[in-house]
This record gives structure tokens, C-alpha cells and sequence, in this order.
């Protein structure tokens, strides 16, 4: 076997080298004496009584994290606590280290989604402000870094004007483009989002970007695409931590196409690989209350908002209890949502959708449109959209109600996602309306796309349909005859 062929088993795996002993008269026997080792593609000698070379030490939390936030990928939390560590001591020495203050501010934004703490968001601002101050030309790091921290606070138009502007700056470096998918996604702009998912892989290749193509073709309405390229991605994730991450979304794909098996599966691992992927054990919450688990359900959901207190795990965890005839804990769990929302407004983060989902069903309707219309003149995306429709029906408003549930709906406009939960507040609104053939059409649809869709809202969509009955039979008119 030649060296080359020893350096392709890898850098980190010792692998010895014999040859035959050219001089047969010498006192030394390179082949009863001597060994190499090849390390990192080095040939190193190893003479008589020599201890071999240990091999390269695995690179520290810190770094595995620096990796990972460098780059976009998801990093694990105590990963992340160390490079936070590592970059706060390092600027105590360095004040003037404009990269640092990038890392720094990029690590808080992200710990601060993973924990939904919006605490952390003012002071990713004011470290990636701080690189900016001290390096103001071509800092792509601290734009890029402001982009990703306006995408977790929801401020989609934020996060694309900071996008294309680190864009313009580095046009090939294909970190910038998932975080302006993120943004035109938000701002309801899919072909803009499909656009720069093209550019992106003619760029790059690997997990992260097939995790990205995941997210654009589910919104485009794709699912098996995506579902295919979530699959692709998680195979070929580096770090436990990324591999839960991909999965997770999986199991949420699998979860919005009515699979629960595939879906509480796909989060069970996510939790195994990842013990602090909350997001993971919420949709455990999720796919267990659908399959009549129902103390296991509230567990995980319980498990889930004591680490990551998320707004939405609250409303899902208080529609279950209300489902369950339970409005006291619904009531608890209401209460958390609206204390939620408040500290991410002090945070500088948006939950506006989420509270005004809330009220259009659980509170004030009319206070719902309020917010809503606002939010949608912010950042008209699909979601949105839905969430004015159903505001507006709820407050009585059904004719204005039925634009937004059509452009939720409709794929001109919403990209093509395949909702049952938007598609259910069409078909409810269209019933209010008295057209029953397309209430009935949509209805139906949902319940065919998810049956399990909500715990709370599965028997209303249910009852809907059999009061609506089976289509008129209507028979083929009959030809005059010439």
C-alpha cells in the first residue's frame, strides 16, 4: 500500500507503513525497527522505544459552536454557552475586535431563539453594532449577523434590507442567501425566496442547503421534495446537534401531512440526539395528544415550555386542555402566552401573529384585526394572511374575511403551501357565506390533508362537513334532439 493511499483513509486514523529494507547489511531494519504513521497527511518516523504520535485532540465546544454560527448551522446549547464564554473573555482583552463582536452578537441571537428569550436580542445588537463601529467598511459578518437577529425578531423587512446588503458586499458568500429566504418568505415574496434558493446551490452543496431547499419547497407545495431533501440532509449533518435540527423539521413535515407515526418518530430521535430541542418535544406534545396519548402529550408540551417558554407551545398547550374540558389550565397556560409576548416586545421582537391568533379565537376578535391588519401592512406573508381572514370572520367581518382566506389559499398568491389549518378557515368562512359547495370542498380538503390538524378544531371541521351533507345529485341535462 503507498503512502497516498494511506494519507486517503483519513487524517484522523493512525495508519502504519512497512517497505521492504533497502540496505540488508545496515544495522537498522527499517521494516523490523521502524514505523510511520501518517497524521494530517504528515509522514512522521517512529524510531525504536518511541511512543506514537496521539492523535489530533478534538476541537473544543467553543469552536465546534464557532463553526456552526460562522456558517448558519444549528449549534448545541452548552456549544454555544462556551463560544459566548470564550468570545465575552476574549473582548474584555480585545475591545477593538471587530470579528469577535460579529461572533459574539450572532451566538446571543442565536441562543436567544433556542431558549425563545428575547433578552439576548438587544445584546446581539449591541455587539454586532459594536463590530460595525469598529470595522465600518466591508464588515459582512455584523451585517449578515443583524440580518439573521431581524429574522428572530420577526422584522422581515428589517432582515432583507441587512440581507441585501451583506449580499451586495459578498455576493458569493452563500451564507447571506438562507437568511433573505427567511425574509422574503416573511414578507410573502416565494418567487424572490425561490430565486435565491437557485443562486444558493449553485454556490454550495451539503446539509445545510438541502435543509434550505426543504423549507422552499414545502412553501411552494412540494412536501414529498421536501420531505426527500430534509431526509438528504440530516444523513449527511456533521454535529448531533444539526442532525436534530433536520429532523425535527422532518417530523414537522410529516406532522402537517397527517402521519403521526413518521412524525412522533422523527421528533423522538430529534429529542435523543439533541435533549435541548424543544421545538422537537413540543411536536412530541403535538403527534401524542393525536394519537390519544394524552398524559404523554402534556408532559412533553410541559417539558417543552419549562426550557423554551415559546408563545405558540403555550396556545397549543392551552387549546389541548380546552379540548380536554379543561379551561382552568387553558386559562394558565393564556396567561403565559400573554407575559411571553410581552417580554419579546421588550426584547424588540414581533409576536403579533401569534397574539393575534389568540385573540380571534380565544380573546377579543375585533383586537385580533387590529393587530393584525397592522402586522400584515408590515409584512404581508401567508401566515399572516391567514391569521386577518379568520380575525375578520370571527369579528363578524365574512365578505372582507374571504379575500385573505383566498389569498392564504390560493397559489398565485400563497406559493402553493398546502395548509389544512388555512385551508379549514376557508371552508368555514365559505359556510358562513352560504357557499356550500365550496365550503364543503374545503372542508373536506383539510380534513384529507391533516385529519388531526387540531385537537380543539378537528370536531368543528368534522361537524361542518356532516352538516353540509353529501353534494346535490345533480343530474346531466337532457339534449333536444334535432
Amino acid at each position: 500500500m503507498s503512502v497516498m493511499e494511506n494519507q486517503q483513509e483519513g487524517p484522523d486514523r493512525q495508519v502504519l507503513w512497512r517497505s521492504r529494507p533497502r540496505f540488508r547489511g545496515s544495522r537498522v531494519v527499517l521494516a523490523a525497527v521502524a514505523g510511520c504513521a501518517v497524521l494530517g497527511g504528515v509522514l512522521v518516523l517512529v524510531l525504536p522505544g518511541e511512543r506514537r504520535p496521539e492523535p489530533p485532540a478534538p476541537p473544543s465546544p467553543g469552536a465546534v459552536a464557532m463553526a456552526a454560527v460562522t456558517t448558519g448551522l444549528p449549534a448545541a446549547l452548552p456549544d454555544l454557552a462556551e463560544l459566548i464564554d470564550e468570545r465575552e473573555k476574549r473582548l474584555r482583552k480585545h475591545p477593538g475586535d471587530a470579528r469577535s463582536w460579529a461572533v459574539l452578537g450572532t451566538a446571543y441571537v442565536e441562543r436567544g431563539r433556542r431558549l425563545a428569550d428575547p433578552a439576548y436580542y438587544p445584546r446581539a445588537e449591541k455587539a454586532l453594532r459594536t463590530s460595525l463601529r469598529a470595522r465600518p467598511k466591508r464588515n459582512t459578518e455584523a451585517v449578515a449577523g443583524l440580518a439573521a437577529l431581524a429574522n428572530a425578531r420577526r422584522d422581515f423587512s428589517a432582515a432583507r434590507r441587512w440581507g441585501e446588503a451583506a449580499l451586495k458586499l459578498e455576493p458569493r458568500k452563500w451564507t447571506t442567501y438562507p437568511l433573505l429566504i427567511d425574509a422574503y418568505t416573511g414578507l410573502g415574496e416565494h418567487e424572490s425566496a425561490e430565486r435565491m434558493l437557485d443562486r444558493l446551490t449553485e454556490l454550495r452543496s451539503g446539509p445545510a442547503v438541502l435543509a434550505r431547499a426543504a423549507a422552499v419547497y414545502r412553501d411552494r407545495g412540494r412536501p414529498e421534495d421536501a420531505a426527500a431533501s430534509l431526509a438528504d440532509a440530516a444523513a449527511g449533518a456533521r454535529t448531533p446537534a444539526e442532525r436534530a435540527a433536520y429532523l425535527e423539521r422532518a417530523g414537522q413535515l410529516a406532522w402537517e401531512r397527517g402521519d403521526l407515526q413518521d412524525a412522533l418518530r422523527h421528533f423522538q430521535e430529534a429529542v435523543r440526539l439533541d435533549p435541548d430541542q424543544r421545538a422537537a418535544q413540543a411536536g412530541q406534545g403535538r403527534a401524542l395528544a393525536a394519537l390519544g396519548r394524552t398524559s404523554e402529550a402534556l408532559n412533553a408540551y410541559r417539558v417543552a415550555l419549562a426550557k423554551q417558554p415559546c408563545p405558540r407551545y403555550a396556545l397549543e398547550l392551552g387549546e389541548l386542555y380546552e379540548s380536554l374540558g379543561m379551561p382552568e389550565a387553558a386559562l394558565v397556560q393564556y396567561d403565559l402566552l400573554r407575559e411571553r409576548v410581552r417580554r419579546a416586545v421588550a426584547g424588540g421582537a414581533d409576536e403579533e401573529l401569534v397574539l393575534g391568533q389568540f385573540e380571534a379565537d380565544h380573546g377579543d376578535p375585533r383586537a385580533a384585526v387590529r393587530r393584525l391588519r397592522a402586522e400584515w401592512r408590515r409584512q404581508p406573508g401567508t401566515e399572516v394572511a391567514d391569521a386577518l381572514g379568520w380575525a375578520l370572520h370571527r369579528a363578524g367581518k365574512h365578505e372582507e374575511a374571504l379575500r385573505f382566506a383566498v389569498r392564504a389559499t390560493d397559489e398565485e398568491h400563497s406559493g402553493g403551501v398546502r395548509s389544512a389549518v388555512y385551508t379549514y378557515h376557508r371552508g368555514m368562512i365559505e359556510r358562513e357565506l352560504e357557499r356550500y359547495g365550496s365550503a364543503r370542498r374545503h372542508l373536506a380538503e383539510a380534513l384529507r390533508i391533516n385529519p388531526h390538524f387540531s385537537p380543539l378544531y378537528v370536531p368543528a371541521a368534522r361537524a361542518a362537513t356532516e352538516a353540509l351533507g353529501e353534494p346535490p345529485d345533480v343530474g346531466v341535462p337532457e339534449m333536444d334532439e334535432d
